[in-house]
């Protein structure tokens, strides 16, 4: 028989799992909600030592309890964060783990990371806070649990059942980094993805096969992924499919995401048989200078701004990536200076950072006496997009233009490390007569295409000047991981209009 032990997320108890550990039974299944420490009836609340040590103390001591051999943890949003502490802790007892619609917090990181509101996050670490001194965060309004998740699906009364039956999450769950010896790394997994909350398979291939090494563990055949079409609290929106997806995950089902075995997308070869041309590197920054070093007329100057999250001790690093530097060559080959940099998008929260980094690049480009200074165009990809915000918002009069090539332009749903200000979606309009020249590819990951499309309709509701280079055959990457002609026309599409506009 199998053994499930269900972890509910922020602000909810075992209740919420009910009618789908009812079902579970139903199929023969032995079910344990979990209601953790200060989330139940009582009136006194969770005592003011309360945190996610607590709540890997509560787990464990189910876990203990239980007769079968081997149990499958499951745990939903918040409640990973002491399935994993637990899972370290006993690894012998479990016979796999299940994140449903849940982050992949590694050792040391905090659920506070992954809250999606910005004002929750920081109210956290404020001394002054609602949550300072083993306080509570407040169960959310009807209307605010939007602001936590995904309410996709949910009908009104089963929202109304979350709002009178949470209890406030205790801050210390959240602020309380995880500690895991890795023993969790060994351990099959699942993950269940809620398409609602704008992640799917499709996704994760992607982040696979883009090959950077933190998604790779992905691969493993001892992962399997599900899908459900709803938000973020399917025990209450589909207890039933939910219910199935489980026992499916308990018997090792799920979609398996195989590793090409290739090298990785971002080190394949760059689609354009451009010019080997002499690198100057500078700090962060290199420069690719059209006839070298020499004297003469100063020349307009593109910076290439790469994505991310990138480890900070990947190598090479991005500027020597070929995508990213044979932009840089391609750019000098054809009379402009090429720039590229490294910037400290090391993760999520790291969006400021790597703002500040691309300023400096500005700031010792246009300062470069071989550079006119105000003829400058940005160019950045992927989830270096976010970083085009504050250019939109305030675009400075020797910003002649900027391109984003299959970009992140909002944060995902989930992604809620990154500060609000990091929205290009919403800061275009305040772009005014900025070009920018945006390269959608069509087999884009359905949650990053919805970034896109949210841009485009803000941009034409306040008349910005964006024009749209499709790849109707591209995928994310594709200016290394294809060579069709189709792609090579939409880069050099690009170029051309980008230069256009720097010498216009």
């Amino acid at each position: 028989m199998t053994a499930f032990v269900l972890v509910p997320g922020c602000f909810t108890g075992g209740w919420i799992w009910q009618e789908a550990a009812d079902r579970l039974r139903g199929a023969g299944a032995e079910v344990h909600p979990v209601t953790l420490t200060g989330m139940g009836d009582r009136p006194e609340g969770p005592g003011p030592g309360t945190d996610l040590e607590t709540h890997i103390e509560d787990v464990l001591r189910l876990i203990d309890t239980v007769e079968a051999p081997q149990v499958v943890l499951v745990g939903h949003d918040y409640g990973i964060h002491p399935v994993l502490g637990a899972a370290d802790r006993r690894p012998e007892r479990v016979a796999r783990i299940v994140y449903l619609d849940a982050g992949m917090p590694q050792d040391g990181d905090t659920a506070a990371a992954l809250v999606p509101d910005q004002a929750v996050r920081r109210s956290l670490f404020d001394p002054s806070g609602p949550a300072a001194d083993g306080g509570t965060l407040p169960v959310p309004a009807p209307g605010e649990w939007q602001r936590w998740g995904s309410t996709a699906g949910l009908p009104d009364e089963a929202l109304a059942r979350l709002t009178s039956l949470a209890r406030p999450q205790p801050a210390g769950t959240l602020t309380r980094p995880l500690r895991l010896s890795g023993a969790v790394a060994a351990l099959p997994t699942t993950g269940i993805l809620c398409t609602g909350s704008g992640h799917g398979i499709a996704l994760v291939e992607s982040l696979v096969a883009g090959g950077l090494p933190q998604f790779q563990a992905l691969a493993d055949p001892r992962v399997g992924f599900f899908e459900l079409a709803t938000g973020h609290w399917p025990m209450l929106s589909c207890p039933g499919e939910l219910a199935e997806v489980l026992l499916d995950a308990a018997a090792g089902g799920g979609h398996r995401i195989t590793a090409s075995g290739e090298q990785p997308g971002y080190l394949r070869p760059f689609l354009l048989d451009v010019p080997e041309l002499p690198r100057e590197r500078v700090g962060r920054v290199d420069l690719y200078v059209p006839g070298g070093a020499g004297s003469g007329t100063p020349r307009p100057a593109v910076l290439f701004v790469h994505g991310g999250p990138v480890p900070a001790d990947l190598r090479p690093t991005p500027r020597d990536w070929p995508g990213i530097a044979g932009h840089a060559r391609y750019a000098a080959s054809l009379g402009v200076v090429g720039a590229t940099l490294d910037h400290r998008l090391h993760s999520l929260e790291d969006c400021a950072l790597a703002a500040e980094d691309v300023a400096e690049a500005v700031e010792l480009l246009r300062a470069d006496p071989r550079v006119d200074g105000e003829r400058i165009a940005l160019w950045h990809f992927s989830a270096g997009g976010l970083l085009l915000a504050d250019w939109l918002a305030a675009p400075p009069a020797w910003l002649r233009c900027t391109a984003a090539t299959y970009p992140v332009l909002a944060p995902l749903p989930g992604w809620g490390a990154v500060e609000p200000r990091f929205r290009p979606a919403a800061a275009v309009r305040g772009a005014g007569r900025l070009p920018i020249v945006l390269t959608r590819v069509g087999l884009e990951s359905e949650g990053i295409a919805a970034t896109v499309e949210e841009f485009l309709a803000a941009a034409k509701s306040c008349e910005a000047e964006v024009e749209v280079v499709d790849v109707p055959d591209g995928r994310h990457g594709f200016d290394t991981a294809g060579d069709t002609e189709q792609a090579r026309r939409a880069v050099e599409h690009a170029m051309r209009s980008v230069l256009a506009h720097l010498r216009g």
